[in-house]
């Protein structure tokens, strides 16, 4: 974020309302734009998808993606949420996975 002079960030997450065109779904063409810069050419689309080549948000989610920042500004203390009644699985309402980290 220094390197591109951000104060501010606004993040858009539909886990809890289900909105399926937050910004953890369009996160492959953040990550897409951001490395076919020259000072991203370090990101590779290829590190956020599973062992399975699944773009995943789950426990099945690549190491890069699961400790991504945007991963953590949408999921941050979503583990504490009750989604339903009685349960504290923190399941996303969009993509209807337990999300893999919980505890950052």
């Amino acid at each position: 974020m220094k390197e591109l002079d951000v104060d501010y960030v606004l993040v858009i997450f539909g886990g809890m309302s289900g909105y399926s065109s937050d910004d953890i779904n369009k996160f492959l063409w953040m990550i897409r734009i951001g490395g076919s810069t020259p000072e991203g050419a370090h990101i590779r689309e290829s590190d956020y998808y599973s062992p399975s080549g699944e773009y995943k948000v789950d426990k099945d989610g690549s190491t890069a993606m699961l400790n991504s920042l945007m991963y953590k500004m949408c999921y941050y203390r979503f583990g504490e949420v009750m989604t339903e009644q009685g349960s504290q699985l923190a399941m996303t309402g969009s993509e209807n996975q337990e999300i893999g980290n919980k505890r950052f």
